[in-house]
């Protein structure tokens, strides 16, 4: 029987420059060619993910003017995204505590809300803050983040280990925050959320190493496993984390626009230590394994059918090729209107911003974006039917990247296990 293995021990290794690290996607690789290292030669696996997290919340504390100009704010506004002030009044010293939640919107734009009021904090660009006082003053002024004395983000529940997929079976177009926007209706697409066999909690189903206070990336952050999150239970768990917001990275958070308005998007990234044969037997899940309902965009309460993970990402495209020589300028640019993540601006593609959803693909009228993103066979109330995947809420290019960041932090002693 093989022994074990200590922490102290794959430290050691580590230390000695002798450790093997994959990253789960090179892991998940080499078992689908059937040659997985054995547990003897595995010491960790860096696992991620990457989609829209709602529980996002961040707290923070600015200043936004001298001291005595005002008692203490009731209303704050950044970039017209409502904060609730508190819970420390901090009278007359010109400083607020506030808690922003990562699904506020704006007051002038539903689309505009709090992921995409984190990442322009994080690029450093300058934010407009509106305080409403107890005793009836407006304070107006313009804070970057060299203002912001402390920001901490606290993720209430993120990297669920269970997601379920969308479509629309009836006839007309439905809202919805799991679609980036309005689903049409006879079954002309699917929108779903998940990394499949990247995911943390899929690699660590009984949650032997990813417990409270295992340390994680939070968006490029060291941070760690406050407890298991909100709505979290045995059959669909998810985590509650936290990491300073100022030593995050902007590229892997953001917003989301969905039918119902501005989102958050945040990217996790979670090392497993190989101790025991149990933990890895865990890891050698596949995406074919990994099963996901498909269900009416109604509710989770509506299921029609399932799927696994293996027909949502097979081989497909993980970003748009843009050919801007098909691009006929149109009066109103369909896909400048419904990309979630404003990628796509003016005739140009940022490709720092693009999310990999594949709603340009989808909606562009001239085609002048290509991405294949798939289709899913499905049997719905007793018929065949083949529905294209045209927005996908996870983006598996960005749990890649900070997985294959996490590995390279623990092979250069930066992130201690």
């Amino acid at each position: 029987m093989t022994d074990n293995k200590s922490i102290d021990q794959i430290n050691e290794r580590i230390e000695n420059g002798e450790a093997n690290i994959y990253t789960a996607e090179e892991f998940k690789k080499l078992i689908r060619k059937g040659d997985a290292p054995s547990f003897d030669e595995v010491d960790v696996v860096t696992t991620g993910t990457c989609g829209v997290m709602s529980g996002t919340a961040a707290i923070l504390n600015f200043i936004i003017s001298e001291p005595g100009e005002f008692i203490r704010a009731d209303e704050v506004y950044l970039n017209g995204v409502p904060a609730y002030a508190g819970p420390c009044p901090n009278e007359w010293l010109g400083s607020v505590d506030v808690i922003l939640h990562g699904t506020a919107h704006s007051i002038y734009d539903a689309c505009y809300g709090g992921g995409f009021l984190l990442k322009d904090i994080l690029e450093g660009r300058k934010i407009d803050v509106r305080i409403e006082s107890a005793e009836g003053k407006t304070i107006e002024n313009t804070i970057t983040i060299k203002d912001i004395t402390r920001a901490q983000i606290i993720g209430a529940r993120m990297a669920f280990k269970n997601y379920t997929a969308f479509t629309n079976p009836n006839r007309e177009s439905l809202s919805s925050i799991f679609a980036a926007t309005p689903l049409e209706g006879n079954l002309r697409g699917l929108t779903f959320s998940g990394c499949g066999d990247l995911n943390p909690l899929q690699n660590d189903v009984a949650q032997n190493v990813i417990k409270e206070g295992t340390k994680v990336l939070l968006n490029g952050a060291q941070g760690y496993i406050l407890g298991n999150g909100t709505r979290s239970s045995v059959e669909k768990p998810n985590l509650m984390l936290s990491a300073d917001l100022t030593e995050m990275d902007p590229y892997y958070l953001g917003g989301f626009k969905t039918g119902q308005g501005g989102e958050v998007y945040d990217t996790v990234a979670i090392p497993i230590p190989v101790l025991t044969e149990e933990i890895y037997n865990n890891l050698l899940v596949t995406d074919d394994m990994v099963n996901i309902p498909v269900a009416d965009i109604k509710g989770r309460h509506l299921p029609l059918d399932e799927t696994d993970y293996s027909k949502l990402w097979a081989e497909y495209d993980l970003r748009p090729r843009y050919d801007d020589s098909k691009c006929l300028t149109c009066d109103k640019c369909a896909v400048e209107g419904i990309c979630p993540t404003n990628a796509f601006i003016r005739g140009r593609l940022n490709l720092a911003y693009c999310f990999g959803c594949g709603m340009c693909a989808s909606y562009c009228r001239h085609e002048a974006f290509n991405m294949n993103t798939g289709s899913v066979d499905l049997n719905i109330n007793g018929n065949d039917v083949t529905v294209p995947i045209i927005c996908r809420q996870s983006d598996r290019l960005r749990a890649n990247k900070l997985s294959l960041k996490l590995k390279k932090m623990i092979e250069n002693k930066e992130f201690e296990l």
